[in-house]
Order: C-alpha cells, then sequence, then structure tokens
C-alpha cells in the first residue's frame, strides 16, 4: 500500500461542482481582482471568527498577511520583535525585510509553541512586536502574557498561518487563534486546512481604524484610485481564490474535526503498537483544540541521532510519505547570520529540528493507511 503525505483530492470531490459553478460565474463576470467575491469571503471569516464586520483583509499570501501587519505596526530599523525559531521562514523574514531585528526565543518541548516565559524576558526598549506562532494548528496560552506585553506597549501579532478554525478555552470562553493579539495573520496556501487552488492570506484585527490601513497598505498605500497616502505593496486576494476558500469554509468544521478523529486514532495506534518507546504523539495543551494541520511526532535521538532521518528514509523507501517540519532551525540559517546567534543557542528548538517528523493527515485518510504506516513503523523498530 501507498500512503501519500497529502492528498487534496479526496475532499476536493465533494465540492468540485460548487467550485466549478464559481469560477464558471467569474469567467463569465471577467471580475478576478478583489470585487465582490473577495468581500464576501472577509464578511464569512469575520462571522466564523466572530469578528466585527470590516475587521477581515484579504491579500495574497500568508507571508503579505505578515508583512502588512508589520508594516501596519510602524515596524522598522532598530525594532526588535520577538519569536520563535522553530517555524517556516517568513514568520522572522518578514521582520528582517522592514530592517527590524528578529529577536528568538526558544520553544516548549511538548507543544513546540514558543516559550512565553522566555519571551517575556526578553522585553526591551527596543522591543516592538511580540510575534507568537501557533504551530502546526495548536494555539499558544496567550492570555498568560498578553498583559504583560500590552503594559509594556509591545503589540502582539499572531502568526496563526497554520492554525484558522484553531480554539482555546479561557475563563470559559473561546478564543480563536489570530483574535487575541492586535492583529492576527494566516495563510491560504493549497495545503493549510483552509486552503485554496493558489496563494492567498487575510489580516484580521479588532481595530478597525488599523483594517482600513490595511486596506490600503495591500494596494500600495492607495485610499482613492492613483492617490497614495503612503507606500504600500500590491498584495491582492484574488476573486477566484476568495470564491474557492468560501465554498471550502463551509466544509471547514467538518474537515478539522476529521483531522481530530485521524489524530486520535494516530494516538490509539501508538499506545496499542509498543512504539512509545521510541516515538512520542503531539500533546495537546489543556483547553486547546488542536486541529492538526500537521501531525508532528518525536523520534527518540538520545542513543542515535539519525534515527529520525533513518525512520523517515525507511518510511519513504516502503511507501509510507513523511516529511520534516523543520529540518534547520531559524537561529542557524546562514541568511540570519549576521544576528550572531550559535548552535547551542536554542537546545529545545535544535533538538526538534533532530527528532520531528510529520505523518499523513488529511479529510479523506483512511485508518488502513494509518495502520499501515504503524505495521512499517514496527518492522523498522524490529529489524
Amino acid at each position: 500500500m501507498t500512503v501519500p503525505i497529502l492528498d487534496l483530492r479526496r475532499s476536493f470531490k465533494d465540492i468540485k461542482p460548487e467550485v466549478f459553478d464559481a469560477l464558471e460565474r467569474i469567467f463569465e463576470n471577467q471580475s478576478f481582482i478583489l470585487g465582490s467575491d473577495v468581500s464576501n469571503f472577509e464578511r464569512h471569516c469575520e462571522k466564523y471568527l466572530e469578528l466585527p464586520e470590516g475587521s477581515a483583509v484579504g491579500c495574497a499570501s500568508g507571508t503579505d498577511a505578515l508583512l502588512l501587519a508589520l508594516m501596519t505596526a510602524d515596524v522598522k530599523e532598530g525594532d526588535e520583535v520577538i519569536t520563535t525559531p522553530f517555524t517556516f521562514f517568513a514568520t522572522s523574514g518578514t521582520v528582517a525585510r522592514l530592517g527590524a531585528k528578529p529577536v528568538f526565543v526558544d520553544v516548549d518541548p511538548k507543544t513546540y509553541n514558543i516559550n512565553l516565559e522566555q519571551a517575556v524576558s526578553k522585553i526591551n526598549k527596543n522591543t516592538k512586536i511580540f510575534l507568537p506562532v501557533h504551530l502546526f494548528g495548536q494555539m499558544c496560552a496567550l492570555e498568560e502574557v498578553k498583559e504583560i506585553f500590552n503594559d509594556k506597549g509591545v503589540k502582539i501579532i499572531e502568526d496563526a498561518a497554520q492554525a484558522f478554525g484553531s480554539s482555546r478555552i479561557v475563563d470559559k470562553e473561546i478564543e480563536r487563534a489570530g483574535t487575541v493579539g492586535d492583529i492576527g495573520c494566516y495563510s491560504f496556501f493549497p495545503t493549510k486546512n483552509l486552503g485554496g487552488c493558489g496563494d492567498g492570506g487575510m489580516v484580521v484585527t479588532k481595530d478597525l481604524k488599523t483594517a482600513e490601513r490595511l486596506k490600503k497598505l495591500r494596494v500600495h498605500g492607495s485610499g482613492t484610485t492613483y492617490y497614495h497616502e503612503e507606500v504600500g505593496i500590491n498584495s491582492r486576494l484574488d476573486a477566484i481564490q476568495a470564491a474557492i476558500l468560501d465554498i471550502k469554509l463551509k466544509y471547514l468544521e467538518q474537515w478539522n474535526e476529521e483531522r481530530i478523529k485521524i489524530a486520535d486514532y494516530y494516538k490509539l495506534l501508538f499506545k496499542a503498537s509498543g512504539l512509545r518507546d521510541f516515538i512520542t504523539p503531539p500533546e495537546v495543551l489543556d483547553g486547546n483544540r488542536h486541529i492538526y494541520h500537521q501531525y508532528v511526532v518525536r523520534v527518540h535521538s538520545d542513543s542515535n541521532p539519525n534515527l529520525r532521518d533513518e525512520l523517515m528514509n525507511y518510511l519513504n523507501e516502503n511507501g509510507c510519505a513523511v516529511r520534516v517540519y523543520y529540518p534547520l532551525s531559524l537561529h542557524l540559517q546562514p541568511c540570519f547570520k549576521y544576528l550572531g546567534y550559535k548552535e547551542g543557542d536554542f537546545l529545545v528548538s535544535e533538538k526538534l529540528t533532530r527528532e520531528v517528523l510529520a505523518l499523513p493527515i488529511f479529510p479523506g485518510l483512511q485508518q488502513k493507511e494509518q495502520e499501515e504506516i504503524i505495521e512499517t513503523m514496527i518492522k523498522f523498530f524490529k529489524r
């Protein structure tokens, strides 16, 4: 049996007629950039996220969502942004692009999210932004530090690129990823839980004045055509992506629940297989609704630092596709050498890069395919 790391075709077949109808309508109208399809999707996202009307701003990618958020917060050269080294490059790449300094903080070994206590310890007079990442679909417990950052005048920009639909119970209330801080950023890359058929992103904020500025910045800083109040960027969500995403949004809860059930079955399989001696499944923080954008386990490396790679190669060679997110901590990336970090500065992040392994998880994944993955792992460890 061959098990793919991802198969988008399985969920697409259920919505294919709706998508093709929407595409036909758009091509008949020949209206492709922004317009009613984008505004309708923005309104539906606001309703889903329980945000005020006018607070969601579609843009061209998750990377641009981060860039627009930082621009709206007036991040500039000399500013510092506290963030995590264990995430996708765009989180800190957008900070550096504006001339600001990424200040890295190590991560929690169980959730892989940023260590909040250490993040607070890094606040100084140059700190402009706290940029946490809700990694792999699980929220950070931002309620623990939100007031501290607010009191210090530090804005919180949430990188929720992998967490649209993730939530957390705080004081018996639901907090949704991307809506806790000052600004939230999402990606609609095709592989995301809510993914389009190309690039796309969104920025959200409860401050409607900030939202209006975001809308201007995404069209070259223009409030009125050809009149530019400031220098922005070209980052417009197109109508085709918005229409497809709007259809998929209706199915998101169903698909996320399916991911959670798949994760639960993995947990049962690991418990029954005896593999827990070699592998630690992902842990869910109390109060969290983990939506499993990725299902990332840890392969114990203390006795063999190459064990993860050996297991990955064995699985891939035997038809079970797996991936590593992420193989090199950001503080060790060549382009960030100028920051002065070195190996050993963030031990947890560095250890994770040697141990993490993402298993297939997507709507339509079958239990027999999960069983095949676990059985192949058992064969590897029994060699």
